[in-house]
């Protein structure tokens, strides 16, 4: 994979109100946040990453450990995502492809476990690193219509979901 410049770790937040619910399961809004797609700390050379594709990793909220995984075990493959996107995108370096994510998703837990201002979030791959974020305020601002179903039965709802940084 000569055309691979780096792997880094991106976290990959999603506003799934705004994916599941308000915009017609469309996701694409629900990941366009500002501030919703960090990236880093660091961008590892292919050489220096012998096996992409067999490398821990993990997302833990506020020390507690919720996707614990391996590159093993995404979906598809680096080369074969560069080879089907570039089939409808031209592709240019510098172009970051993020891969996915493991199981344990907030909202796919039971019970739920959503992003809460005062969180930190620490998204590792053992080779590349660790990206850490602390989830600092709400993700609705005024002038946002609607409030989740899941928060309406809040008072204070507007503190339960958060905007990471």
């Amino acid at each position: 994979m000569d055309y691979v410049g780096g792997y880094t770790v991106i976290h990959d937040v999603s506003a799934r109100d705004w994916q599941l619910e308000k915009n017609g399961n469309q996701w694409l809004l629900g990941k366009t946040v500002d501030s919703y797609a960090p990236m880093g700390p660091y961008l590892v050379t292919p050489s220096s990453l012998p096996d992409p594709h067999n490398l821990p990793i993990r997302c833990r909220v506020s020390g507690e450990t919720l996707q614990n995984s391996n590159t093993d075990q995404l979906i598809f493959r680096v080369d074969y995502l560069i080879s089907y996107l570039s089939q409808f995108v031209t592709l240019q370096p510098g172009d970051v492809i993020a891969t996915g994510t493991p199981p344990g998703v907030g909202c796919f837990r039971s019970p739920q476990r959503w992003l809460v201002p005062g969180d930190v979030v620490e998204c590792e791959i053992e080779g590349i690193g660790t990206l850490v974020n602390p989830v600092v305020e709400p993700i609705y601002k005024p002038g946002c219509s609607g409030i989740p179903r899941h928060l309406a039965s809040s008072s204070s709802s507007q503190s339960k979901r958060g905007k990471v940084h």
